[in-house]
């Protein structure tokens, strides 16, 4: 019975492993279909070393296999003795070192080549960086993104250019955290105490594939809604990178258009000008921003970086957030709205558009 029970156990994990195997296979998730330079690195030096190692597999078992029906004992015969063979000790210790060597050096060149961010440190005659600096800031349970040259912060949604490569500072305001977009590469921690710098390029032909839009996700476990602190990644091509930077730079407050955007309006000035901004020029330090940016949030694809973004799903988030994002900073702070101002606070943020 205990060998049948180990049996249904062991068929059982063989089936989650089969259907698991499936997963994430999409373009925009997937490490196993790079989307940028650093992800193709990456995912090279995966493929050398499950080569390798699989090689090995194989040889050991081919070897292990001639052994055993090879030199089965018929007799009474002792076999030759090869106990202190230089030759064979030279062999089996010569080719591991071979092994590792096939395998740390592309390792090492990668590794300082993606730890190469010397081009953030060349300035202009403005004084900005002449490459695209990104600064990451993470918070339970949502991600901030500042174009400190273009003088744009947005929340939860990156925008970045295609076929060019992207600088990114990372850091955290309360926890550890781990910045990662599995399609393009990286998973770099944020921390509290220190900047963590990297670069990422995004491949225009594998974007298209992926409809322009990547996922990112935290990959270090922060608290109870860790697996829940996604962004998203809008990859575009660099003139429309362009077009993009310079309306959220020109983006200006915008005023309601009914009676009740304007109700909602007046909703979120009593209740959530606090934490958030409804500019992309938010010069407040990090310290003042709390919450997301919502300057764009009537054009993002994504409600809390996890539901469908609708009025509906809106207004069950704004109204009970603890619901789907256990242990974040929101939970309580809207609960005594009634439901016409939650209705005129969702038609509000709903209206809150830029390049639309």
């Amino acid at each position: 019975m205990r060998r049948l029970t180990k049996w249904r156990l062991f068929s059982l994990f063989s089936i989650l492993a089969l259907i698991l195997s499936g997963c994430a296979g999409k373009p925009y998730l997937s490490t196993l279909k790079p989307a940028g330079e650093v992800a193709q690195m990456q995912y090279d030096l995966m493929k050398l070393s499950t080569i390798i190692m699989v090689g090995v597999i194989v040889v050991v078992t081919v070897i292990f296999l001639i052994v055993v029906f090879k030199f089965r004992r018929k007799d009474d015969k002792i076999p030759k003795q090869v106990e202190g063979s230089h030759t064979l000790e030279v062999i089996w210790t010569t080719i591991p070192i071979l092994l590792l060597l096939i395998l740390a050096i592309p390792t090492v060149a990668a590794t300082f080549k993606l730890a190469d961010v010397s081009e953030m440190d060349k300035k202009d005659k403005e004084g900005k960086s002449e490459a695209l600096v990104v600064n990451v800031r993470a918070n339970l349970y949502w991600w901030e993104f500042e174009y400190p040259d273009l003088g744009i912060v947005t929340g939860q949604e990156l925008v970045v250019p295609t076929d060019q490569k992207v600088y990114f500072n990372l850091k955290a305001s309360d926890v550890k955290h781990s910045f990662w977009i599995p399609a393009v590469g990286g998973k770099l921690d944020t921390n509290t105490d220190n900047v963590n710098k990297f670069w990422l390029e995004f491949d225009s032909k594998k974007a298209n594939e992926a409809g322009g839009l990547f996922y990112g996700k935290c990959a270090e476990l922060c608290g109870p809604s860790h697996a829940l602190m996604d962004f998203k990644v809008k990859a575009l091509s660099q003139d429309e990178f362009k077009q993009w930077s310079t309306a959220m730079q020109n983006a200006k407050e915008q005023e309601p258009t009914t009676a009740e955007e304007k109700e909602g309006k007046e909703v979120f000035a009593k209740s959530c000008i606090g934490c958030h901004a409804i500019t992309p020029q938010d010069g407040r330090p990090e310290a003042a921003r709390l919450a997301p940016n919502l300057a764009n949030f009537g054009e993002r694809s994504r409600i809390a970086g996890i539901l469908d973004h609708n009025e509906e799903n809106l207004k069950n988030w704004i109204k009970d957030p603890e619901t789907y994002k256990p242990g974040n900073k929101m939970t309580g702070q809207y609960a005594d709205l009634s439901d016409d101002q939650l209705n005129a606070l969702t038609k509000y943020l709903m209206s809150l558009k830029v390049t639309e």
